[in-house]
């Protein structure tokens, strides 16, 4: 069972047979909305919204879309070209680790999310937004959706277009802190990062509020 801010939806079924979008009016042009690197010490979060057509949903299903988490990075990087070569429009918006530290994380997580919307070049008639908290001053209409990576394909597509782009730009930063086992651990806490947290301290790109950061 899915809550959402436009009702409750029932979810108990599995996962290919989920996806929200099968039974929305067609034509309607939807953006899903995701989020990742919320639980990383270094780094910004960075979100993606996505408009996918109708005619992109067969291909994406039978390529065995899914949330980002649950796939191997080969997979996600395969899956993220063919999602940009077939959507609609797709952007990428982020919030600093500045930001992240000034306002936490769950404000950052909803401005980068809102700031890859209004990115956009086509205005989305609705946007599916993962998670149960809504994006405020957002001007389109938004659903929010628990889970929403493994019931919508829009959101699922955010959320492993969102993966790929954050881990390339931390892959890149990983040659300039190379003491941080980046290029093994995205920016998330591992037992590497922590060890060396504690050698080295932090850089600018650490978030100074997480409890890791301020030893």
């Amino acid at each position: 069972m899915v809550k959402t801010r436009l009702g409750t939806v029932e979810s108990s079924s599995p996962i290919e047979s989920n996806w929200l979008e099968l039974s929305m009016p067609k034509n309607k042009l939807v953006a899903g909305v995701d989020e990742v690197g919320r639980g990383a010490l270094f780094g910004p979060v960075v979100a993606a919204a996505i408009i996918l057509p109708n005619s992109a949903f067969p291909e994406l299903i039978a390529a065995r879309i899914n949330d980002s988490k649950k796939l191997s990075s080969a997979r996600r990087i395969h899956l993220a070209q063919i999602i940009c070569n077939i959507c609609s429009d797709w952007k990428i918006g982020f919030a600093s680790t500045v930001e992240i530290d000034r306002i936490n994380i769950l404000q950052a997580s909803l401005l980068a999310m809102k700031r890859a919307v209004l990115k956009l070049s086509v205005q989305p008639e609705i946007c599916l937004i993962d998670g149960n908290h809504s994006i405020q001053g957002l001007p389109v209409p938004q659903q929010t959706i628990i889970k929403g990576d493994s019931i919508s394909i829009s959101i699922a597509a955010a959320s492993i277009v969102a993966k790929v782009w954050r881990d390339d730009l931390i892959l890149r930063l990983a040659t300039k802190y190379p003491m941080y086992d980046l290029i093994r651990n995205k920016g998330y806490g591992s037992q590497r990062h922590l060890m060396a947290l504690q050698q080295y301290g932090t850089s600018r790109l650490h978030r100074k509020s997480f409890s890791p950061c301020q030893n």
